[in-house]
C-alpha cells in the first residue's frame, strides 16, 4: 500500500544482518585466537576493529532511521495541508453554490414579473402585426418554459380572443394591455404602445384618448410620490427618503428639482452622516467586513464628497484586514 515505506523497511533490515554479521565475524576472531593462543594485543586490536565496524554500521542505521521518521513527518504535515485545502475548497464551492441558489432565486422573484409583461408585449405586437402564426409560435415557447404553462395558457386565451374580434375589440384589448403597463410604471413602453395603436387606428377616438391618459397616470404618480417623499422627510426616514428621490427624479421638472433641491441636500447630508458614523464605529471595533461594505457604499453612493475620498484611499487596507481576519 506505501511502496516507499516498504523499501526503507527493507533497507533497514539489511542493516540489522550486517550489524548481526559483524557481530559473528568479531566472536570467531576472538573464538580463533584463543584457541591459537595468540597474544592479547592481538586479541584486542581485534575487538578494536569489530566495535569500529560495529559503531560505523550502528551509526548508518541511526541516520537512515532518522531520515525515515523525518520523512514520515514531512508527509504527515503534507497530509495535513492537503487536508485543509481540500476541506477549505470544498467550503468555498458550498459558499459558491449557496450564493448562486441565492442568486438565482432572488432574480426568479425580481425578474418574473417584467419578464412576464415583456412576454405579453411580444405577443401582444405580433398580433397587432396580424402575424398570428409567429404569436402562436412565441406562445408555444412559453408553454415549455417551467412554471410558467398557466400563463402560456393565459395568453392563448387571449391570442383567441384578439384573432376573433371585431377591430373595436381588438382596439379594447390593446388598450388593457397598455393599461397594464400604467399599472408597473412602464411609461416609455406605454408610450411606443399608444402610438403604434394611434397610427394602426387613426380614426379611433379610444386610441388617440390614451396619450392623455398616459400624462394623466404620470402626474398621479408624480403626486403618490411627492406625498410619500414629505412624510418621510417628516418622519425623518433617511432611507426611504432617498429611496422616493431615486424614482421621484423622473417625474420632476427643472423648476421642480430646484424646489426639493435644499430638502433633497439634507436628506444626503443626514445619510451621509449616518454612514460616516457606521464606518467609524466599525473600523473602533475592528469589524473589518462591516466598515469596508460601509465604506464602499460612501464612494458609490457619495462619490464626490470628502469622506469617500479620504475612504477610497483607505479601500486597499480594510480588504487586508478582511483577509486577515478570516484566516
Amino acid at each position: 500500500m506505501y511502496p516507499q515505506n516498504d523499501s526503507q523497511l527493507r533497507q533497514y533490515k539489511w542493516h540489522i544482518i550486517l550489524i548481526g554479521a559483524v557481530l559473528g565475524g568479531v566472536l570467531l576472531l576472538a573464538l580463533f585466537t584463543s584457541i591459537f593462543q595468540n597474544t592479547a594485543a592481538l586479541r584486542d586490536s581485534v575487538f578494536l576493529l569489530g566495535s569500529l565496524i560495529f559503531l560505523g554500521a550502528l551509526l548508518a542505521v541511526l541516520s537512515r532511521t532518522t531520515g525515515i521518521v523525518n520523512t514520515l513527518r514531512e508527509n504527515s504535515a503534507k497530509m495535513e495541508e492537503a487536508t485543509k485545502a481540500l476541506e477549505n475548497i470544498r467550503d468555498g464551492l458550498m459558499q459558491i453554490n449557496q450564493s448562486t441558489r441565492i442568486s438565482d432565486t432572488v432574480k426568479a422573484i425580481a425578474f418574473r414579473d417584467d419578464d412576464r409583461q415583456s412576454l405579453r408585449s411580444a405577443v401582444f405586437e405580433r398580433l397587432k402585426q396580424n402575424d398570428f402564426d409567429v404569436a402562436y409560435e412565441i406562445i408555444d415557447e412559453i408553454t415549455n418554459r417551467v412554471g410558467y404553462r398557466a400563463f402560456a395558457e393565459e395568453l392563448r386565451r387571449e391570442a383567441d380572443r384578439y384573432r376573433d374580434a371585431t377591430e373595436e375589440e381588438r382596439i379594447d384589448q390593446t388598450i388593457t394591455h397598455i393599461e397594464g403597463l400604467f399599472k408597473a410604471c412602464q411609461w416609455s413602453k406605454a408610450s411606443l404602445q399608444i402610438e403604434t395603436l394611434i397610427r394602426m387606428h387613426p380614426h379611433s377616438e379610444k386610441a388617440r384618448a390614451m396619450r392623455q391618459q398616459l400624462m394623466d397616470r404620470k402626474d398621479e404618480r408624480k403626486k403618490i410620490l411627492l406625498a410619500a417623499w414629505d412624510d418621510a422627510i417628516q418622519q425623518q426616514d433617511t432611507d426611504r427618503s432617498l429611496e422616493i428621490l431615486k424614482e421621484l427624479d423622473m417625474y420632476l421638472t427643472a423648476n421642480e428639482g430646484l424646489a426639493l433641491q435644499e430638502a433633497a441636500r439634507d436628506v444626503f447630508k443626514t445619510k451621509l452622516h449616518n454612514l460616516g458614523v457606521q464606518f467609524s464605529m466599525a473600523v473602533s471595533d475592528k469589524q473589518w467586513e462591516t466598515a469596508l461594505d460601509v465604506g464602499q457604499q460612501i464612494v458609490r453612493d457619495f462619490p464626490n464628497s470628502r469622506m469617500a475620498e479620504e475612504i477610497q484611499t483607505k479601500l486597499d487596507v480594510l480588504r487586508q484586514n478582511v483577509q486577515m481576519q478570516g484566516v
